[in-house]
C-alpha cells in the first residue's frame, strides 16, 4: 500500500504544472545572463525566451518555450532570425512536456537533437543541513576568480579567452545570482556553482571543478552549500540539470535529487 503511494506522487509530482514551474526558472534565469557581455539580447517568445550571448557562447539558447501551448510558425521563424542575424545557429533545450506539436514542426525546418540533460528535483520540507568546511560564497569584485574557476573547470583548460571568461560573468552579474567557491586544502580555488531563487524554487547550475580537484568531494559540498541557503530561504523545491548518467548527476542523486524529465538540445546546424 505504501508504495503504492509513493507511486502516485511520484506520478503527480512529475507533471506539466511542475514542467512550467522548472522552465519558467529557466528561462528567467536565461534572461538574467543578458546584463553582461555587450550585444547580448533577448526575445520572448512561445512562453519562454531565447538569448544571445555571443557566437558560440553556451548560454545562447532557446528556454522555456512550448510550455503555455501551440508555438506559431511566424514564432519559429522569428527564432530563427533572432539567431542567425547575429551570426550564430539556433540551439533549443526542450522539455518533453512542451507543446507535442512543436517536435514535429522543429523536425520539418531540419533541427536535429544534439544533446540531452536530465532535470532533476529535490524537495525540501525534510531537508538537513549539511557541514560545508571547503565552501563559502564568493564575494563582490570576485568575479573574475569565480568566472576563471568555473570557467578552467567547464572549458577544461586553465587559459581562457575573454569570450569564454565572459561566460562566467554574464552568471555573477545576473540579477539575484549567489555563488560559491570551493576551495583545495592549500587554499587554492577549486570549483564553483552558482543559485539561484524563484517563488520558492531554488536552481542550482553553472557547477564546475577544475580538473585536477576533482574526486575530493568538493562538488557534494558545493551542493550542500546551496541546499544549505536554499532552506534558509524558505525554497520548497530545488532543481539542477546535469548531463545523464555523469559523475555530477550521481552527486546530486547522493544528497536527495531525481529525475523528473529529459530535455533535449535540437540545434538547425546553420552558421556551425
Amino acid at each position: 500500500m505504501m508504495s503504492h503511494v509513493r507511486q502516485m506522487d511520484a506520478m503527480t509530482f512529475r507533471d506539466a504544472a511542475l514542467a512550467r514551474r522548472l522552465e519558467a526558472a529557466e528561462a528567467a534565469n536565461a534572461r538574467g545572463c543578458t546584463a553582461w557581455p555587450t550585444g547580448s539580447a533577448v526575445l520572448d517568445l512561445g512562453g519562454g525566451c531565447a538569448i544571445f550571448a555571443g557566437v558560440g557562447s553556451p548560454l545562447s539558447q532557446a528556454v522555456g518555450i512550448g510550455l503555455q501551448g501551440p508555438v506559431s510558425a511566424a514564432d519559429l521563424d522569428g527564432l530563427a532570425d533572432f539567431f542567425h542575424s547575429r551570426g550564430s545557429q539556433v540551439s533549443i533545450d526542450l522539455c518533453p512536456l512542451a507543446d507535442p506539436g512543436l517536435l514535429p514542426a522543429l523536425g520539418t525546418r531540419g533541427y536535429r537533437p544534439t544533446e540531452f540533460n536530465n532535470v532533476l528535483i529535490k524537495r525540501l520540507a525534510a531537508a538537513e543541513i549539511v557541514l560545508t568546511p571547503h565552501v563559502r560564497r564568493a564575494m563582490a569584485g570576485e568575479d573574475d576568480l569565480w568566472s576563471h574557476t568555473v570557467g578552467s573547470g567547464f572549458f577544461d583548460q586553465h587559459e581562457l579567452t575573454g569570450e569564454e571568461m565572459d561566460v562566467g560573468r554574464a552568471i555573477f552579474g545576473m540579477p539575484g545570482a549567489m555563488c560559491w567557491l570551493a576551495v583545495a586544502e592549500i587554499g587554492e580555488p577549486a570549483g564553483g556553482g552558482a543559485l539561484a531563487v524563484r517563488d520558492g524554487l531554488a536552481t542550482l547550475f553553472a557547477d564546475s571543478t577544475i580538473p585536477a580537484f576533482r574526486r575530493r568531494g568538493l562538488h557534494y559540498e558545493l551542493i550542500a552549500a546551496r541546499l544549505n541557503e536554499a532552506v534558509a530561504r524558505g525554497c520548497d523545491l530545488a532543481t539542477a540539470s546535469t548531463q545523464p548518467g555523469s559523475t555530477s548527476q550521481r552527486n546530486y542523486e547522493r544528497l536527495g535529487f531525481e529525475v523528473a524529465y529529459t530535455r533535449v538540445t535540437l540545434t538547425d546546424g546553420a552558421n556551425s
